[in-house]
C-alpha cells in the first residue's frame, strides 16, 4: 500500500512540475495521469509550449522539430505566430516532457539521461533511445525501457 502512495506522489510532483515546465498559462486544467494530456490537448495548447520545452531541456529548435516530426522553419512559425497546436502535437510534447522527467528521476540527473538518450541500447536492437522517440510507440517503448532499470529488471 505504501509503495502505491509513494508511486502515485511522485507521478503527481511529475505532473506538477511538467505543467511548470510547459507553462501553466498554456494548460487549461490540472494534470494527475497521461489520459489528461489527451483532454488537455483537445482543448487547444498554445505552442508557446514547444519553447519553454526546449529552454527547459536544453534542445535545440531543430532536434526539438525531429521529435515533433515537423520541420524547423514550421516549428518556427508555430512559436512566432502563438498557434495553438493540433491534438497529437500536443500530447506527443507532453509525453515526451513526462518521459524526460521520468528519465532525468531514473537516471538520477538530466546530463547522464540525456547521455543515456544518445547511446546504442542492446535491449532496443542496438539502437539510441532518442532514434525511438521520434516513431510511433517509442516512447512508450523507451519509458518501459527506463522502466525496467528503474526496477533492476534491465535486460
Amino acid at each position: 500500500m505504501i509503495d502505491k502512495r509513494k508511486k502515485s506522489y511522485k507521478s503527481a510532483n511529475r505532473y506538477k512540475t511538467l505543467v511548470n515546465i510547459l507553462g501553466k498559462q498554456y494548460i487549461s486544467g490540472s494534470i494527475e495521469s497521461p489520459i489528461d494530456f489527451i483532454s488537455i490537448a483537445g482543448r487547444g495548447v498554445n505552442s508557446g509550449v514547444i519553447n519553454n520545452f526546449r529552454n527547459y531541456f536544453g534542445l535545440t529548435r531543430d532536434r526539438t522539430a525531429d521529435l515533433l516530426q515537423v520541420s524547423e522553419p514550421t516549428l518556427y512559425r508555430w512559436t512566432k505566430a502563438q498557434k495553438t497546436l493540433d491534438r497529437n502535437y500536443s500530447v506527443q510534447l507532453f509525453e515526451l516532457a513526462d518521459l524526460f522527467l521520468f528519465g532525468i528521476e531514473v537516471m538520477n540527473g538530466s546530463e547522464d539521461f540525456f547521455k543515456w538518450l544518445e547511446l546504442p541500447n542492446t535491449a532496443l536492437g542496438g539502437m539510441e533511445p532518442m532514434d525511438l522517440l521520434e516513431v510511433p510507440e517509442g516512447i512508450a517503448k523507451v519509458r518501459d525501457l527506463l522502466g525496467r532499470i528503474k526496477h533492476s529488471v534491465y535486460s
